[in-house]
């Protein structure tokens, strides 16, 4: 009893204590601000592509890439919200349809993705047991019962290809000839600048008919997103000095991602509420920043491609430690092990060698190249996930396979 009456003076002390948030919602990255600092330039070149849409004409499809948090998801948000509501004062009909591709439940499976975007017209249809074909029917009459442009937004459209190919995309940007009286425009967002290039050439030149860069902020820029959205999260007077700036830098070393400052800022924010803190100090910035790391590292482990998950597992059975080094080809024969045991396709050793690398690249590992001499040269392989969540990335990788 005595710990559940601690717990209910606990509760009580907490209720008493002034909040230092007033708004929570306003630094999460689905928040839709009224203004769109720093990114002028791409709201007006997407506005000035989708604006045929107020015509009655088809708008060309479009590709927006850029790193994580440098505003393209709000920026396509924003204008499609302006664009409807244009629309709407001229009784013309846009209807927007917007699939987050890195939910696993909405984009691992053709049929899936294809059930999305049939639901997002008004069909209801079950989780499973239907042919895609047949779901794609219902879509593709959905959209056509009216005369009205759709706007299909692929967002993280990379995570999807990479899992499922781009035979759906494909079918998209040929859709135009199948319908009599609707419209369908696509919108692809990618955080990889690079995966237009990996797609069919037949898709590429359908869907990239225009596109957009959206570079990283700078900490400046970060700086004043920051002040402009704690105007509002907190009460006034709880932000101590210097944290801004240090929120903003951190992320702009990140490669100027706006979603990490702002992260940032609510748990450090948190972190001084748990404490009891009246302020909010850079130490509470710091502390913020390991917790975010250690989440990262796990949501990036355990979110890649199948292969890639199966590469970094291999790793992981093979280095328990992170002060421990292995080269290429212990990865590659413990890889093969793993694949024999799951019946799953193996991939050559030069691509597991490029899957490597790309984990090189997200810095769970660092691969480092050397001589043997004669012998030619290989990759050693350093771990660079902290010890203690190693044991976690590896146990949610293991609960994937078996």
């Amino acid at each position: 009893m005595g710990g559940q009456a601690g717990l209910s003076d606990f509760f009580e002390q907490f209720l008493q204590r002034e909040p230092l948030f007033i708004n929570k919602k306003v630094l999460q990255s689905n928040y839709l601000p009224d203004a769109i600092l720093h990114r002028q330039k791409q709201l007006e070149f997407l506005a000035s592509v989708l604006a045929p849409a107020l015509r009655q004409e088809k708008p060309s499809n479009i590709f927006i890439y850029g790193k994580t948090g440098t505003g393209k998801t709000l920026v396509t948000r924003h204008t499609l919200d302006m664009l409807t509501k244009a629309a709407e004062s001229r009784s013309f009909k846009i209807k927007t349809i917007y699939v987050n591709c890195k939910l696993k439940k909405v984009s691992d499976t053709e049929y899936r993705i294809v059930t999305e975007l049939a639901r997002a017209m008004g069909e209801e249809l079950p989780a499973t047991g239907l042919p895609t074909d047949e779901v794609w029917n219902k879509f593709l009459a959905a959209v056509d019962s009216d005369e009205q442009i759709v706007m299909i937004v692929l967002d993280e459209i990379d995570r999807f290809v990479s899992k499922v190919g781009d035979e759906i995309l494909y079918n998209l940007t040929r859709i135009n000839s199948e319908l009599k009286k609707a419209q369908v425009t696509l919108i692809g967002i990618s955080n990889d600048i690079r995966f237009i290039e990996t797609i069919d050439a037949r898709v590429r030149s359908s869907l990239g008919e225009e596109d957009i860069v959206f570079p990283p902020y700078n900490a400046n820029e970060l700086k004043e997103i920051l002040e402009k959205r704690a105007n509002i999260a907190f009460r006034a007077k709880v932000i101590g000095e210097g944290v801004l700036g240090k929120c903003a830098a951190y992320a702009a070393r990140e490669h100027g991602d706006a979603r990490r400052a702002l992260d940032l800022l609510r748990v450090a924010g948190e972190t001084a509420e748990r404490e009891g803190s009246t302020e909010i100090l850079q130490s509470h910035i710091d502390k913020a920043e390991e917790r975010i790391e250690r989440d990262r590292v796990l949501e990036i482990s355990t979110t890649q491609p199948k292969q890639s998950q199966l590469v970094l597992y291999s790793i992981l059975e093979l280095m328990p430690l992170t002060d421990k080094k292995i080269e290429t080809g212990e990865i590659y024969e413990k890889y093969l092990s793993l694949c024999r045991q799951l019946n799953q396709v193996s991939l050559t050793q030069r691509r597991v060698s490029d899957l490597i690398g790309e984990l090189d690249m997200l810095g769970l590992i660092n691969a480092k190249v050397i001589s043997k001499g004669r012998y030619g040269r290989t990759r050693q392989i350093y771990l660079t996930i902290p010890d203690d969540m190693v044991q976690k990335i590896r146990d949610k990788l293991k609960g994937e396979f078996f």
